[in-house]
């Protein structure tokens, strides 16, 4: 049966994780009006092409027509539209744009999931008319995007955004007697090993906890437990410093903020002086926000740039 009307154009998102893949149907206004989920295939590059196919079909017959594509995905697209992805290996190294564009005879068009979740929030979201918006996640990695004027920034090697595999600062480092860590990107000293999820519960076993659960830590920390406050304030002197290098870089008027750490009270309220700890007078951090769709950015972003670029093309 047809979810639409004749005058309905219909833009698929699809969301591919590691573990799932969600498609997300959209209509003009960007309202989502239909979605599932299937496995991710991981091992095999063509059950991962056939099962994107499989899922645009299903859409088809959903929306009664051949909806515009938008897809995010984890890792980069080089500038020679390759996929470089820890989570999807078998897509590693392939060009998934042309692959998929020759598969549903159709224009398809890939980005980052992290910047599409900075696109989503630019446009209707935390940021929504916001000349300048940085969406940043910090959950299981540290990325984010950056959108000017409710168009994601394009850059030659595809990868503006990635503040996580910043340097993180030498000072802090050694302030705090910490090793310099190898990050899974293939680079040691990483911000991203101090101050995504399982950064922070490194640091807090790496104090004498214990433990490296989140969930404990911030327990604790409302116990104001000494081990747990002292590994707040290291948290939050590394995602000052490493937030402080998108305000030097890109001076955005607001940072969205998504993810499972933006879940904790207590990062989003100390983040704006623990970003100015790192600024110069008569510099300041800009608005800090918790992002508007949350878990719902990847297949909407993934629908606006879909719909931005069959506009554009």
């Amino acid at each position: 049966m047809s979810v639409t009307t004749t005058n309905t154009r219909i833009t698929y998102g699809l969301d591919i994780g590691g573990t799932k893949i969600e498609i997300g149907l959209f209509d003009n206004d960007l309202k989502l009006i239909d979605s599932w989920r299937v496995s991710t295939p991981t091992q095999d590059y063509n059950e991962f092409l056939n099962a994107i196919a499989a899922l645009i079909s299903e859409a088809d017959k959903r929306s009664g027509q051949q909806g515009t594509i938008g897809i995010g995905m984890p890792g980069i697209l080089d500038k020679n539209a390759r996929v470089k992805s820890a989570n999807v290996g078998c897509a590693t190294g392939k060009p998934i744009v042309a692959d998929l564009e020759k598969l549903l005879g159709r224009s398809v068009a890939v980005a980052n999931d992290c910047r599409l979740f900075a696109l989503s929030e630019s446009c209707g979201g935390a940021g929504d008319n916001k000349p300048i918006v940085y969406g940043a996640i910090i959950g299981t990695g540290a990325g984010g995007g950056l959108c000017i004027n409710g168009q994601l920034y394009q850059s030659g090697n595809n990868i503006a955004g990635e503040y996580g595999h910043m340097p993180a600062s030498g000072h802090l480092i050694q302030k705090y007697n910490l090793p310099t860590r190898q990050c899974g990107c293939g680079l040691v000293g990483c911000s991203e090993v101090y101050i995504a999820g399982p950064g922070l519960g490194w640091l807090y076993n790496h104090f004498g906890s214990g433990s490296q659960s989140t969930t404990k830590f911030v327990s604790d920390l409302r116990d104001k437990d000494p081990i747990a406050v002292k590994t707040f304030d290291c948290y939050m002197a590394f995602l000052g410093s490493a937030f402080s290098t998108l305000v030097l870089s890109y001076d955005p008027d607001i940072i969205v903020v998504g993810g499972g750490l933006s879940k904790i009270d207590e990062i989003i309220t100390a983040l704006p002086n623990a970003i100015n700890n790192h600024l110069f007078d008569g510099v300041e951090s800009p608005l800090i926000l918790r992002a508007v769709f949350g878990d719902s950015s990847g297949v909407r972003g993934a629908a606006i740039l879909g719909k931005q670029h069959a506009e554009n093309h």
